[in-house]
Parts: C-alpha cells; sequence; structure tokens
C-alpha cells in the first residue's frame, strides 16, 4: 500500500469514531457511508480527491441547524488558506470560525438573523463566497446537465486549492428532509459517485453519492430562491490582482 492510500486510510479512521457512535440517522441504501469498507475503499481508488485532504483538515460540524452554508464556507476558506481574521481565543493565531466568516460585506449579500432563521440560498452562498479572495461560480443545475456537472466538479476536486460546494434537497436522496449545503471531497470514475463531507454530523455522515443521484437532487426548485434550481458553486483563489 503507498504512503497515499495509508494517509487516505488514516484520515478515514480519524472520521471513523465520530461517526460511529453519533445517534445518525439510518443511510437509504442508495448512499455509502465514508467510513465503511465500501466507502474507504472508494476513497483509496478515487482519480480526483486533491480537495479532500485540505477539507479533512478543516472538516467542522455546522453551530446550527440553518448553518450549512455558514459551516461550508468556513471549511473552504480554511483549507484555501487565505487571509483569515483574528480569533481572540486563539491570539496570535488567525483562522476562519463560523462566528467570524460573517462579516459586514456578508451582511450586505444576507444578514446573519436571516441565516439563523432559515439558512441560505444557492445564489446567497455564491454571493457571500465572492466576498472574499476567491473565484466564485455558481451553477444552476436546471441550467446545466449531469455531464457538464459530473465533468466541472471532477475536474475542480482533481486540482489543487479548487473546490466545490453543493446545494441539493435531502429527500430527493432518500435522506431527511429539506434543503442542504456542504462540500465535495471526492470524485470515484469506476462508480462515478462523489464523496460529500456533510457538514451536519450530527444527522447523516459524510456519503458517496451517484452523479445522477445528487445532480437530480440539486436539480430542484428552492422556493426561497425564487423557484430557481439549487446546484453548485464552483470555488477557486484568483488569480492576479
Amino acid at each position: 500500500m503507498s504512503l497515499r492510500q495509508l494517509r487516505i486510510l488514516g484520515y478515514a479512521l480519524l472520521f471513523a469514531p465520530a461517526i460511529a457512535f453519533a445517534q445518525t440517522l439510518p443511510l437509504p441504501a442508495n448512499l455509502v457511508g465514508a467510513s465503511t469498507d465500501a466507502g474507504e475503499a472508494l476513497l483509496v481508488g478515487a482519480e480526483a480527491r486533491e480537495a479532500y485532504f485540505s477539507l479533512a483538515d478543516n472538516f467542522v460540524t455546522q453551530k446550527t441547524q440553518s448553518f450549512c452554508g455558514v459551516a461550508s464556507m468556513t471549511m473552504v476558506f480554511n483549507a484555501m488558506a487565505i487571509p483569515a481574521p483574528a480569533v481572540p481565543e486563539y491570539v496570535p493565531y488567525n483562522t476562519f470560525t463560523q462566528d467570524n466568516v460573517l462579516d459586514d460585506k456578508t451582511e450586505v449579500v444576507i444578514p446573519k438573523a436571516t441565516i439563523l432563521k432559515m439558512g441560505m440560498t444557492l445564489d446567497q452562498l455564491g454571493a457571500a463566497i465572492a466576498t472574499k479572495p476567491v473565484e466564485a461560480t455558481v451553477r444552476h443545475a436546471a441550467d446545466t446537465s449531469l455531464d457538464t456537472f459530473r465533468t466541472e466538479a471532477r475536474d475542480y476536486l482533481a486540482k489543487d486549492g479548487h473546490f466545490v460546494i453543493v446545494n441539493y434537497l435531502r429527500k430527493a436522496m432518500g435522506q431527511q428532509t429539506g434543503g442542504h449545503i456542504s462540500p465535495l471531497a471526492a470524485y470515484d470514475e469506476d462508480t462515478d459517485r462523489f464523496l460529500i463531507l456533510d457538514v451536519a454530523r450530527y444527522k447523516y455522515p459524510p456519503v458517496w453519492v451517484t452523479s445522477a443521484d445528487l445532480y437530480a437532487a440539486m436539480n430542484t426548485p428552492d422556493s426561497d430562491n425564487g423557484n430557481r434550481s439549487r446546484g453548485y458553486v464552483l470555488i477557486a483563489k484568483k488569480v492576479g490582482p
């Protein structure tokens, strides 16, 4: 076994205790838990997994049931190592937390009070991400296709410093129940599955889902966003000034 594979299994074992003892909901048959033998094998064999390692280092559980977008942003910004705010309790270290990732700029996009009440939409997520020194490209599933999503997400997950956050309807994947946001971490070509690092770790563990099932769950109308479809955000560091 290569050092790379050993590192992957080390991360899988790191997650396993938290997942095994949490009171998580049972997974439907179409999803593969990341900490199962099958899930670990998918990660070892995954072709696109560059995003996995930095996200795993910064994996957090959303603080409230409406903070899935906030937790996802926090993970990605720390994984990208962009300049972070000071944190009084961590002086002299700087890092993004779910307490400081929202600021005056994101408040213009969507007030924190609104997020606490009802979360955020795909477009609000993309606009909030874009307040940082990154390139954020929002894709509504209805405006793309399964093939386009698969190709774009796979290519991003294979590149250093590139990330994908998905916005999907849980019940369309057999989970409970409404809209949700989490980062993708890897893609396995042989099974055509993506790994979702679910930030609601008190509810569901990270899972492998087929491209078709994930795309269908994103291609659902969001009544809080003018019935536009959910989708995904492609994120990378800005190049140049």
